[in-house]
């Protein structure tokens, strides 16, 4: 599996896994910097993901988010990263250079519970695209890139984020 002693974290999965909820959680505890690439693309260009696909689609902002994972320095951070990092074979290479892949694995049915407002989200997808069409094609992404899968189905935000800290721990230096 893992061979090695690293200090950072990349969380990967699809929206509503909690990414960026749990991610800021994990560094508190860990005393490591947060930092949230879709939040790092909004104040890039100055616009919310949504106004970005409804302005220029959903490739141009694949290619920023790909800009964005390239710039960011992931050594003593848990980078939470937006749910289409994984389209980036580069800025997945560069993120998992010097840092643990953790993908928090929710189900079809868990994230039509926890997002409500799918079409208005800000969620980097085909045109029409479906939830479930676009689950399908991520998840097997997500599990190429992972060092760890955790399945976070039926758990809350404290049971996740305790079992991201055990599988974690064996690896993370501080």
């Amino acid at each position: 599996m893992l061979d090695k002693i690293i200090s950072s974290i990349v969380l990967i999965g699809m929206p509503g896994a909690g990414k960026s909820t749990i991610g800021i959680l994990l560094a508190g505890k860990l005393g490591l910097e947060f930092v949230d690439t879709d939040t790092s693309i909004e104040q890039e260009c100055g616009n919310s993901i949504q106004e970005l696909l409804d302005k220029s689609g959903y490739l141009s902002v694949r290619a920023l988010e790909e800009a964005v994972l390239l710039k960011v320095s992931t050594k003593g951070k848990v980078v939470a990263t937006g749910g289409s990092a994984v389209y980036s074979a580069a800025g997945m290479a560069h993120l998992k250079t010097n840092a643990i892949t953790v993908f928090l694995d929710i189900n079809s049915e868990e994230i039509n519970h926890r997002i409500n407002d799918f079409d208005d989200r800000g969620i980097v997808r085909k045109p029409d695209q479906t939830l479930a069409e676009l689950f399908t094609e991520r998840r097997e992404l997500y599990l190429r890139y992972a060092d760890i899968r955790l399945e976070c189905n039926n758990q809350d935000v404290e049971q996740c984020l305790g079992q991201l800290i055990r599988s974690t721990q064996p690896f993370i230096t501080s």
